[in-house]
């Protein structure tokens, strides 16, 4: 019986909808369990830290040398544009060399030691205690970002820094970039001692699901949709040996000004959400997509500026014709909700592109269940809903129905933002709004997500399945277990165990830290 030709892989441009070249054909089932293998007899080469960092460093080097390269490749598939992609692969490359610093310092280990003590009741054993690889990880590239959250992104490096090798189930809708990175790591690594598959890369929907099946690999990492990351996770529970499945995978990002704040200062802020809403083409995981604004006249004067700059806003392309449709739909159904208005039309603003807009609502209907449950769900493009609540007991009824969030934001005056004001009204939201989000802005936007050390990218379901990050230097944990050896014979401890602590690692030594 004759084998079906594999499917082929196609570079499309997303400004035209043609295609642009055929990159590659989707894995078979046999391909995966290769890159698979070949990871997995990879992991001894990464149990060193030095070589680690070596090669974290070697990538980072490697991508910003074959930078115009990767940029030309970017933009020819996402649309995103020269100067946009430009800022992401600095945000990559740094992020790597981040890493790779983490990896020096040792900290990540959580090395912490207690001594024998038979005094104790009960008496305590000796106890070293540090963390380990958890093996071959799955990774699965976002679509918005194809440098910083695809093949040599966060999950990537973090993965990487653990000392895990890594396979990437490529974006379908940037399959050259991402071959054209993956060879950068993959030459990257033999530059620095390793085997070419402590990173692989495999194309195809199948083949995505084959990977996180697979029963070598041993944890994943995704970023997209609530149903293509809900039906992953699923995949990876349901297997005989279930595996962490750190998937980011939808986010509303609500927004909360205050009265107060409006009548301050509604301009700056129409105009902030304007900016924050249409960047990259409303194409940011952290777009706000629901804004709670007061009624009155401080409220209609920031609708007023917010459909001055939005009108303003030139339309754009999304990142394939598939997330066209599903915004224009999307946009089409929530408009024709009862008393949903639309000052600034979202839609179709030409054969390929989008125009920006939003929709107003008052926030009575989003407070209980009901058709207008639509406009609590993400749409995804340059589009937001603003709801007109009459007092903070509507602010507090849409707070309370809302799913779990990537980032919450308040806008505050002066007086909510120092505490001074008499009802307490600012410390009050932040705690209303903290059990919804993993990171809760003030006086800010949340589209930007700084990599830094104290960065929480992630949030209470759905916008993540675990309590981790995928942004900052605590990323790595999400690939690391910890072991403890009791009563073991100093001949046989790791060296990350030892008592003269031959690699300098900051430790705890019978529950403080050592030498502080």
């Amino acid at each position: 019986m004759a084998t079906a030709a594999a499917a082929p892989v196609w570079s499309v441009d997303p400004r035209t909808g043609k295609q642009r070249e055929q990159v590659a054909v989707e894995a078979t089932a046999a391909e995966v369990d290769q890159a698979v293998r070949e990871a997995h007899t990879a992991r001894g080469a990464l149990a060193g830290r030095e070589v680690r960092a070596a090669l974290l460093r070697r990538a980072a080097d490697l991508l910003d040398e074959a930078g115009d390269a990767v940029i030309e490749a970017a933009d020819a598939e996402t649309a995103l544009g020269p100067g946009r992609l430009t800022g992401e692969l600095g945000r990559t490359t740094y992020q790597l060399r981040a890493f790779a610093d983490t990896v020096d310092e040792g900290a990540f280990l959580d090395v912490r030691i207690d001594r024998p003590d038979p005094a104790l009741t009960p008496p305590r054993p000796d106890l070293r205690r540090y963390k380990i690889p958890l093996g071959p990880v799955a990774v699965y590239s976002a679509s918005n970002f194809p440098l910083a959250f695809s093949v040599p992104g966060g999950d990537t490096a973090s993965a990487l820094a653990a000392g895990c090798p890594v396979v990437v189930k490529a974006h379908p809708d940037h399959p050259a970039t991402s071959e054209l990175c993956a060879a950068l790591l993959r030459r990257a690594a033999v530059d620095v001692g390793l085997p070419a598959g402590v990173v692989g890369l495999v194309h195809g929907f199948q083949a995505g699901l084959d990977l996180v099946r697979h029963p070598l690999i041993c944890a994943a990492g995704f970023t997209g949709s609530v149903r293509g990351g809900r039906a992953l996770y699923d995949a990876a529970a349901a297997r005989p040996q279930p595996i962490p499945f750190h998937g980011e995978l939808g986010s509303l990002n609500p927004v909360v000004i205050t009265e107060a704040a409006a009548e301050e200062r509604a301009e700056q802020i129409g105009a902030g959400l304007a900016g924050a809403m249409t960047l990259g083409t409303g194409q940011f995981c952290v777009k706000p997509g629901l804004v709670l604004a007061p009624e009155g006249e401080g409220g209609d004067r920031l609708l007023t500026a917010l459909t001055a700059a939005v009108s303003d806003t030139e339309a754009g392309v999304l990142l394939d014709h598939r997330m066209r449709a599903a915004f224009i739909d999307g946009v089409r159904s929530r408009a024709e909700l009862p008393d949903v208005q639309a000052p600034v039309t979202p839609g179709a603003g030409g054969a390929h592109t989008v125009g920006a807009g939003f929709l107003a609502v008052p926030a009575a209907r989003l407070a209980t269940e009901g058709p207008h449950d639509l406009l609590l769900e993400e749409c995804f493009g340059p589009v937001t809903v603003v709801a007109r609540y009459a007092d903070e007991t509507e602010i507090g009824a849409v707070l309370a129905r809302l799913p779990g969030n990537l980032s919450a934001t308040l806008q505050l005056s002066d007086a909510e933002s120092a505490g001074s004001d008499r009802a307490g009204r600012g410390a009050r939201l932040l705690a209303e709004v903290t059990p919804l989000a993993g990171r809760v802005v003030v006086n800010g936007w949340p589209t930007g997500v700084a990599v830094a050390p104290a960065q929480h990218h992630g949030g209470p379901y759905p916008a993540t399945t675990s309590t981790s990050t995928s942004v900052g230097g605590t990323a790595i944990e999400r690939w690391l277990r910890p072991v403890a050896y009791q009563d073991t014979p100093p001949a046989l401890l790791p060296p990350e165990l030892h008592d003269d602590n031959p690699l300098g690692l900051p430790r705890r030594l019978d529950g403080r830290p050592e030498g502080g």
